[in-house]
């Protein structure tokens, strides 16, 4: 199991469209492509940031879902309505992580649903 932890930075005044793009469409295209979501947060200290995990089997399952996901045409047409009158996300941060060996998977599991 790898983990892919991804931060969306907002453009100023865009963070509401940004949550409203993933609430309405984003998560489910994203359960079509197997992209399994861990959870979602918001940085206390700056709401222009939104912070989620994902979980995946392995890389190639990860990359398979991602291209997936890019070339669908339903996320195209969605992306294209939500940035009809500009971006809505200035900057994209993405890192693979590997579970340690000391902390077992179904711990983050039950944490993110106790959220």
């Amino acid at each position: 199991m790898i983990y892919e932890l991804r931060e969306y930075v907002a453009v100023p005044g865009q963070a509401a469209a940004v949550h409203a793009r993933f609430a309405d469409q984003t998560l489910g295209l994203f359960a079509r492509h197997g992209i399994d979501v861990v959870g979602f947060w918001s940085d206390q200290e700056d709401s222009d940031r939104i912070v989620y995990l994902l979980s995946f089997a392995d890389t190639a399952a990860q990359r398979s879902a991602w291209a997936g996901f890019q070339n669908d045409p339903d996320w195209q047409r969605v992306k294209a309505e939500s940035e009809a009158d500009g971006k809505i996300v200035a900057e994209i941060h993405s890192r693979t992580l590997d579970r340690t060996p000391y902390w077992p998977h179904e711990t983050i599991r039950a944490a993110a649903d106790h959220d």
